[in-house]
């Protein structure tokens, strides 16, 4: 992985870890933060994603990534989230405002 890769992977990291407890973000707004795609988003946290709450952040409908769904849902239970149909109410707890 190159310089430039990691840089982005730390700033996703970093943004993440600033979600506070009980809000979520989206692939996307975390992008516009660090300035890359959601795509990229998604890839810093399914690489290496896991020693930060990368639970908090879902797609832009407020669904959770299919390969790990469950355990995502169930961990923002744990904090609170409200979930209706297996979707996050972004409305009530998108972060950042």
């Amino acid at each position: 992985m190159t310089d430039a890769a990691l840089d982005v992977d730390e700033a996703v990291f970093d943004v993440v870890e600033r979600i506070p407890r009980g809000r979520v973000s989206t692939y996307g707004a975390i992008g516009r933060l660090v300035g890359v795609g959601p795509r990229r988003v998604a890839r810093a946290l399914s690489s290496g994603g896991g020693a930060v709450p990368w639970y908090r952040v879902v797609r832009a409908d407020g669904s959770a990534a299919e390969p790990v769904r469950a355990r995502q849902l169930e961990l923002l239970a744990g904090e609170g989230v409200p979930v209706r149909n297996g979707k996050v109410q972004l409305a009530a707890v998108g972060w950042p405002d």
